[in-house]
C-alpha cells in the first residue's frame, strides 16, 4: 500500500458513521433488508477492470447503463488495453480475459487491498435464490466508494489506464425442482411436447430447423447424455470460462438440461456451451464467461440466469455487465435472457435482449400466464416491459413440467430425488433426469425460436428478430404472473406474457417474407470486439499500427502498359476473443491473367427470381405493401395457411 493516499481517499476513510449508513443504504435499494456485515472472502475474487474509455465518459459513472447505441463510447485503445493488462500481470492478478472494453481478473483480498490501495469487506445480503426462495448470499464491496463494488484507482499507478475496477456479483439460476420419469401427472416431455407447444414442428416439416446456425450457451456447462447422442445432435466440446475446470462435466446439470430445450424448437443447430464459475451454488464470473461466448462469434447467445435489480444505480459490476451485452448485440449476435422467477431480472430488462417469460399450457391446449415467471416495467430502463415474448413454464410451487436430461448423480438429479409431487423428485437420485421450468426453460426455447428464424433469413438483425417474435406471438388472457408482480394477461400485450406465448411456424413465415421482399443492404461491421485469451503466461505485445484505409480501385485506363498486378485479398472480419496476433505484411502482388472488360457490379440483394427482368428491372417483385399485408394476413390466420 502506498505510503501516503490522496485527501480525497483520506476524506472517504473518515467518513462519519452517518455518512457510511447512508451509503450502505444507497448500494442496497434494492434488497428487501440492509445487508449484513459477513466475514468469510473466497480465495478467489474474480473482477472486472474497464481501461479508460475513447468517450472519456467511465464505465461507471453514475446512471451510465450503456446499450448498442452507447457501447462504442466506452471502448478503449488497445494498446491501452494491452499496457493496463500488463500492469495487473505484473501487480500479480490472474489476468483471465481482455478486449476492447473491459479486463478480466482475479487474485485473492490482499492482493486487491494492496495494489488498489482499498479494503474490501463482506456483506451478506438477502437475494432471490433458485426455487423463488429468499436466501442471503455474500457480496464483496470496498468502503471509499459509493457505487457498489466498484474500485476507485485514484491515486495508485492503475489511475492512468483504469476508470475503476468492479468486484463480479453472485448469479443465481432460474430453475426449481426436478423429477424425473415416470410420474404420473401432467408435464411435457422433450423434444415433442416442447416442439408442440412452440409451434415449430410445421417450420420443422418445411425443412428449417436451425441447421448452419450456431447457439452459444453460457451456463453450468454440459455433460454427455444418452438422450442427446441417440439423436444425433451436435454439440461441440465446452468452452471453459475463465476460472472454470472440467469441460466435460456438468457438475450441477442445469446447462446439460436447458441444452434440451434448444434443440427440442431448433433441432439442427451447432450448440457451444460455456462454462462459467460456480461457487457456493451462484454463478461467479459471469460476464467474463459471457465474452466467451461471444468470442465464439455465435449468431444467438442463450442465458437461463438473472439478477434481481429492482432500482438503480447499478452496481459497478452489472454496468459492465450490461456494457457487454450491448457491445454484443451491437456485433450483431441475438442475446436472449431468461426474464426471472419472481426476480427483477437483470440483465432480462437489459434493452438491447429477447427478454423471455412463462405460458402455461394444459393438456387441451389453452394457456394461461405462468405465476411461476417474472414481469414488470423496468424502473432502471424508462419505458421497457419484461418481457418481450413467452416460452413454456410451469405452475406454482416448483414449476415441475419439462422432463429434462441431466448428468447421473448431479446435483440436481440428487439434491432433488425423493419426495412425492409437487415437492420431490418421487424417484432415485442416479437417474439422470429431471422436471424443471422456469423461465430458465423458456430461454432457451425461444433461443432454439431465434435460430430458425435466422436460417429462414440470415440477414435480419437482432431488434427485428425481437419484433418478428412479439407480433407473431399468440396472445395470452389468462391468468397472472409471479405473486412478486401479481399482473394479469389481458388481450393484447401486457406485463404478464409479454405479447404471449412464441409460435415459431408464423415466426419462421414472417422472416421468409422479409427476406424475399426488399434488396438487402450488408451489415455494417461493429467495432471489433477482440479480446486478449488467455493471457497467462502473459507476454508483451507489439503495439498495433493504424491501418491505412483502402483506396477504392479507379476504372482501369486504356492499355496503357503496366505492372501486372494481383488483387487484394479482402480483410477477413476479426473474430472475438482470440489472442491479438500482430499484423501480418500484405502478399507480394502477383499479375493478372488475361482477362475480359469487367462487368458492372450489381447491387447487393437477394438473387434474381422467376420475375426479374434484365437490367435489375424488377417484374412483379413485392413490394412494401405487399409484405405488410402478407404478413397481417399470417399474423390473423389461426394455422398461417397449413403451409
Amino acid at each position: 500500500m502506498p505510503a501516503t493516499k490522496p485527501t480525497k481517499k483520506a476524506s472517504r476513510r473518515k467518513a462519519s458513521a452517518k455518512k457510511a449508513a447512508a451509503k450502505r443504504s444507497t448500494k442496497s435499494r434494492a434488497a428487501a433488508a440492509a445487508p449484513r456485515r459477513g466475514s468469510a472472502f473466497p480465495d478467489r475474487i474474480f473482477a472486472i477492470a474497464s481501461p479508460r474509455s475513447v468517450g472519456g465518459v467511465s464505465m461507471f459513472e453514475p446512471g451510465i447503463a450503456a446499450d448498442s447505441t452507447t457501447v462504442a463510447n466506452l471502448f478503449s485503445p488497445r494498446d491501452l488495453v494491452q499496457r493496463a493488462a500488463q500492469m495487473l500481470a505484473q501487480a500479480g492478478f490472474e489476468v483471465l480475459q481482455a478486449n476492447d472494453l473491459m479486463i478480466n481478473i482475479a487474485g485473492p483480498r490482499e492482493l486487491y487491498e494492496r495494489a488498489f490501495g482499498t479494503t474490501l469487506v463482506t456483506e451478506e445480503r438477502p437475494t432471490l435464490k433458485q426455487r423463488g426462495i429468499v436466501e442471503e448470499a455474500t457480496f464483496i464491496d470496498t468502503t471509499d466508494t459509493q457505487i457498489s463494488g466498484l474500485i476507485d484507482t485514484a491515486g495508485t499507478p492503475f489511475n492512468e489506464v483504469l476508470e475503476g475496477v468492479a468486484i463480479e456479483e453472485p448469479v443465481y439460476l432460474a430453475t426449481p425442482t426436478s423429477f424425473p420419469p415416470p410420474v404420473d401427472y401432467w408435464h411435457l416431455d422433450v423434444p415433442a411436447d416442447v416442439s408442440l407447444g412452440c409451434n415449430a414442428d410445421k417450420a420443422h416439416r418445411a425443412g428449417i430447423t436451425g441447421r448452419d446456425i450456431v447457439v452459444a450457451m453460457v451456463d453450468t456447462g454440459f455433460q454427455s447424455h444418452p438422450w442427446f447422442t441417440s439423436r444425433g445432435y451436435r454439440v461441440d466440446p465446452t468452452v471453459l470460462g475463465p476460472g472454470t475446470a472440467n469441460p466435460t462435466v456438468d457438475e450441477h446439470g442445469h446447462g446439460t438440461g436447458e441444452a434440451a430445450n434448444i434443440f427440442s424448437t431448433a433441432p439442427d443447430v451447432l450448440l457451444k456451451p460455456v462454462k462459467t464459475a460456480t461457487a457456493s451454488g451462484a454463478l461467479v464470473n459471469v460476464t467474463a464467461a459471457f465474452n466467451a461466448a461471444v468470442a465464439l462469434s455465435p449468431h444467438i447467445i442463450s442465458n437461463s440466469w438473472t439478477s434481481s435489480i429492482q432500482f438503480g444505480p447499478l452496481s459497478a459490476a452489472m454496468q459492465a455487465r450490461a456494457a457487454a451485452i450491448a457491445a454484443a448485440v451491437a456485433s450483431g449476435i441475438v442475446v436472449v435472457f431468461a426474464a426471472g422467477n419472481g426476480h427483477w431480472g437483470f440483465p432480462g430488462q437489459h434493452p438491447d435482449v429477447i427478454s423471455v417469460g412463462g405460458v402455461f399450457m394444459n393438456r387441451d391446449g389453452s394457456m394461461r400466464a405462468s405465476d411461476y415467471s417474472s414481469g414488470f416495467m423496468s424502473n432502471i430502463y424508462p419505458g421497457r416491459r419484461v418481457p418481450d415474448v413467452s416460452g413454456l413454464v410451469g405452475m406454482q410451487p416448483g414449476a415441475q413440467y419439462i422432463m429434462l436430461p441431466v448428468p447421473e448423480g448431479c446435483i440436481l438429479d440428487v439434491s432433488l430425488s425423493g419426495g412425492s409431487h409437487p415437492n420431490g423428485d418421487e424417484t432415485p437420485g442416479n437417474d439422470g433426469w429431471a422436471a424443471f421450468s422456469g423461465t430458465s426453460a423458456s430461454c432457451p426455447q425461444i433461443a432454439g425460436v431465434c435460430a430458425l428464424i435466422k436460417q429462414a433469413c440470415a440477414h435480419l438483425t437482432p431488434t427485428t428478430i425481437r419484433e418478428i417474435l412479439m407480433i407473431t406471438a399468440r396472445d395470452v388472457t389468462a391468468g397472472s404472473n409471479h405473486p412478486n408482480f401479481n399482473n394479469p394477461a389481458v388481450v393484447g400485450p401486457d406485463t404478464a406474457t409479454g405479447n404471449g406465448l412464441v409460435d415459431a411456424h408464423k415466426a419462421v413465415l414472417i422472416a421468409k417474407l422479409r427476406c424475399i421482399s426488399l434488396p438487402l443492404q450488408p451489415l455494417v461491421p461493429f467495432r471489433p470486439f477482440q479480446p486478449l485469451v488467455p493471457l497467462v503466461p502473459f507476454q508483451p505485445l507489439v503495439p498495433f499500427q493504424p491501418l491505412v484505409p483502402f483506396q477504392p480501385l479507379v476504372p482501369f485506363q486504356p492499355l496503357v502498359p503496366f505492372q501486372p498486378l494481383m488483387p487484394f485479398q479482402p480483410l477477413m472480419p476479426f473474430q472475438p476473443l482470440v489472442p491479438f496476433q500482430p499484423l501480418q505484411p500484405l502478399f507480394p502482388l502477383q499479375p493478372f491473367a488475361p482477362q475480359l472488360p469487367l462487368l458492372p457490379l450489381l447491387p447487393f440483394g437477394p438473387e434474381p427470381g422467376p420475375f426479374t427482368g434484365r437490367a435489375g428491372e424488377a417484374r412483379g417483385s413485392l413490394t412494401a405493401e405487399d409484405v405488410a399485408a402478407l404478413e397481417e394476413m399470417v399474423i390473423e390466420s389461426d394455422d398461417a395457411f397449413g403451409i
